[in-house]
């Protein structure tokens, strides 16, 4: 997908991972063409029997109307300029809520700022992970020495990683000067990052043994089949209830450390080059008050210990205490949601990650639903929409509404947001304006529909309060 200039797949559907993580990088997809039979043996493809395709052929698609068109058509870019650009400037003055975005890339950043984004609500790290060969072979050298608790091999990949994160991290800094950036610590499980059992994961254990400096467990043979073993023992049977978010930092804290120190180095280097940072570190998939305290122990350790360094000299410490990192949570487990009075006694903010809540709260697979049986609810009248795209107000909502109310009550000035998809659906950025959340964030393609959004219904609330004044008049 990181290679791809676009998206088309035969399964999956609107909301599918695939789906979000093509929006937020800004790249056209189309998921669940269910007339589309890819065969990797000819390496083909046909659409409902009819068109051919063959590997290495043009085909353009269009995100937003599903069409999908042979041989390569003329594109350009959107632009937000002339009376679009002033009418977009009456919507600003209208809204309430701000509109932040959802991206993982200095060149995103930019595309978000230039459509009116106001600083970044979510940026998914694991995403970073995989923009080379080179991080992506660092990232499975830190899981073996992990799961072969090699200590000097774990921190070797580790520090290779922070050092590409940190240089993403001062991009986005620079990309965003002024704005304010919330960092997601990792979220996925581990064996998203390695192939699957078969002979990918054997030639993946011989490369990962030759690079180590001794090789662990005594004999090359004993050692290949312990970690081919512990790699394949990663694989879950639910993965995302399984070893994710803050678990995998509470599991493995030196990754939370490693991510940590990459954002507040970033932030400190930045900052001395004259960039104004402000850093928000987000805690994901947090349920139990424990679970966050934890976390945030690891993150305010490694803060404390580069902030006081005796190796940083005095302008070093002065940058250092001129820069407000704040640290908060995300609200995508139910349970999250319910005791959010306990997590406001921690959080500086509460991001709802309307996605995870979603799927948590329905019982409903976000990879599945739409490609199994959405459409026969939808069709049956059972949903009235497809609530992976538009809020289910009446229950995950209400969810939304009790993580505000109990999470202000501890804290009355706690800043709350959501950051799932539904931040760029009208429908729900009305309901999320009248919880009174304060921003909204989404892709960088969708913040000028945010933006008008958040204008409309704020416009709705103020006329909708002016009636009710009159009629107690």
């Amino acid at each position: 997908m990181h290679a791809a200039e676009g998206i088309f797949t035969s399964r999956g559907g609107m909301t599918s991972h695939a789906a979000v993580v093509a929006r937020g990088w800004g790249k056209p997809c189309i998921c669940g063409c269910e007339k589309l039979d890819v065969c990797y043996e000819t390496k083909t493809a046909t659409v409902g029997g009819k068109l051919e395709l063959r590997e290495g052929d043009f085909i353009s698609i269009n995100g937003t109307t599903g069409e999908v068109l042979k041989g390569e058509q003329p594109t350009k870019k959107p632009e937000v300029s002339g009376q679009l650009a002033e009418f977009m400037s009456w919507a600003d003055a209208a809204r309430r809520m701000r509109v932040l975005t959802n991206c993982d890339t200095p060149k995103d950043a930019l595309v978000a700022r230039q459509n009116g984004a106001e600083g970044i609500g979510l940026v998914r790290t694991e995403h970073m992970f995989f923009a080379s060969p080179e991080r992506i072979a660092a990232v499975r050298k830190m899981i073996a020495a992990e799961e072969l608790h090699s200590a000097d091999e774990s921190a070797e990949a580790l520090e290779v990683l922070k050092n590409f994160q940190k240089e993403d991290f001062k991009g986005i800094f620079r990309a965003m000067d002024g704005l304010e950036v919330t960092i997601r610590l990792l979220d996925p499980p581990l064996h998203e990052f390695l192939p699957k059992e078969g002979p990918e994961l054997t030639q993946l254990c011989d490369e990962l043994l030759k690079s180590y400096h001794a090789k662990p467990a005594g004999q090359h043979l004993r050692a290949h089949k312990l970690l081919r073993r512990k790699l394949g023992a990663l694989n879950e049977v639910n993965p995302m209830m399984g070893l994710r978010g803050c678990r995998l930092g509470i599991v493995h804290p030196d990754i939370t450390a490693m991510q940590a120190a990459a954002i507040i180095e970033a932030a400190i280097e930045t900052h001395s080059e004259g960039v104004a940072v402000f850093p928000h570190i987000m805690v994901p998939l947090v349920g139990f008050e424990e679970e966050l305290v934890h976390q945030l122990d690891v993150v305010r350790g490694v803060a404390e210990r580069i902030f006081h360094s005796s190796n940083n000299n005095d302008s070093d410490n002065q940058t250092a205490s001129e820069i407000d990192i704040k640290v908060g949570t995300m609200i995508e487990v139910p349970r999250g949601a319910l005791r959010a009075g306990d997590l406001a006694r921690h959080a500086e903010f509460f991001s709802v990650g309307s996605n995870d809540l979603t799927q948590m709260t329905l019982g409903f697979s976000r990879d599945d639903a739409e490609a199994k049986f959405m459409s026969a609810y939808l069709a049956s009248g059972i949903l009235p929409h497809d609530p992976f795209e538009s809020l289910d107000t009446s229950g995950v909502g209400e969810l939304i509404q009790l993580a505000v109310s109990r999470g202000r009550r501890v804290r009355p000035d706690l800043k709350i947001g959501i950051c799932g998809e539904h931040g760029g659906d009208p429908q729900s950025i009305h309901f999320v304006n009248a919880c009174g959340l304060d921003y909204v964030s989404c892709s960088p393609l969708r913040v000028p529909v945010a933006r008008l959004a958040a204008a409309q219904a704020q416009i709705l609330a103020n006329r909708s309060a002016d009636d009710a004044d009159h009629c107690q008049d």
